[in-house]
């Protein structure tokens, strides 16, 4: 991994661990999810879910470990992959897509959650209908968050990276 998707990658985790201690105050509304969503989708699988990885850790570190930072890791590292195979096998996504992806997300997310309750107490039916009301704020604020951060992110990794492939060229 080059330094400029290292560099990419920190201030992406940054971005999104601090845009999570931000929205503590609203149940399952951070940017999390969406941040891992456009690292998949412009940056790749692997470097969304070293991101996803990265921001679990990190952010749990503030906001307080527990058995649910494992299916953290998973919910968000699953989304990460497949929003880099996404990204990888499509040329162009149509944004209105990409918003109703991020929507799934935070179902999907919240269904992965769910499984620490199952996992603990052997229950799973109850713990999962109770959350859905949090599994649809984490919904809309990723289609929230995510038609305010997609189109500046990718705009500016974009025109970064075509930056530094046309100053390699240059060098050549």
């Amino acid at each position: 991994m080059n330094p400029y998707k290292l560099t990419l990658l920190a201030i992406l985790a940054a971005l999104a661990i601090v845009g999570r201690y931000a929205f503590v105050f609203i149940p399952n509304v951070q940017p999390v999810t969406s941040i891992i969503i456009i690292t998949g989708l412009i940056l790749g699988p692997g470097a969304a879910v070293i991101l996803s990885l990265l921001i679990t850790f990190v952010s749990n570190m503030l906001l307080g470990m527990g058995i649910w930072v494992i299916w953290q890791t998973v919910a968000w590292g699953i989304i990460g992959l497949i929003s880099g195979i996404i990204g990888n096998v499509f040329t162009r996504i149509s944004f209105p897509f990409i918003v109703f992806f991020s929507i799934f997300c935070g179902y999907f997310y919240g269904l992965i959650i769910s499984l620490t309750n199952y996992q603990i107490s052997g229950e799973f039916r109850a713990y999962y209908f109770s959350g859905l009301l949090f599994d649809t704020n984490h919904a809309i604020g990723n289609a929230v968050f995510m038609m305010f951060f997609y189109p500046f992110i990718s705009y500016l990794v974009k025109k970064y990276a075509a930056d530094t492939f046309a100053k390699k060229n240059a060098d050549r």
